[in-house]
């Protein structure tokens, strides 16, 4: 198995629906939470370089569930890098269910989300290739 980016989560009441199962919607929030720790954590120049003109533009994201999650589950989001072509960075995920026991992890939902790499210029956006330190940090994790 490769190497991944981990995140870790606690589900909160605020994340589940009336029937008290996690709504559907916050996978893909902790796709992107997990995609910004990333960042923080191997990549903290690319923030600088956000308030500079450069777009990380989510272009396609997507999440097949497995299993439901309910308020106070503990979650793994496992992030990879799928592939990088050009200006754009594909990344897979996978959600585990650990309670605190990354033995006992249950795999819960597979994601994958694909970013492009832009510029801003003006009112519009083009693309650009994606920054060197960047690319460095994500293939750590192919």
């Amino acid at each position: 198995m490769t190497r991944c980016y981990e995140y870790r989560h606690v589900v909160a009441f605020e994340e589940t629906n009336l029937v008290g199962n996690v709504y559907y919607l916050n996978h893909l929030r902790w796709q992107g939470r997990c995609r910004e720790m990333f960042l923080r954590d191997h990549a903290p120049d690319i923030i600088k370089q956000l308030q500079e003109g450069l777009a990380l533009v989510t272009v396609r994201c997507s999440c097949d569930y497995g299993s439901e999650l309910h308020a106070f589950d503990e979650i793994s989001v496992r992030m990879r890098l799928a592939s990088i072509r050009q200006n754009r960075i594909a990344l897979s995920f996978e959600y585990y269910r650990t309670d605190g026991s990354v033995a006992e992890a249950e795999l819960i939902a597979k994601g994958e989300h694909e970013v492009a790499c832009m510029r801003r210029d003006g009112e519009r956006t083009v693309a650009t290739p994606i920054p060197e330190s960047l690319r460095r940090a994500l293939v750590q994790f192919e």
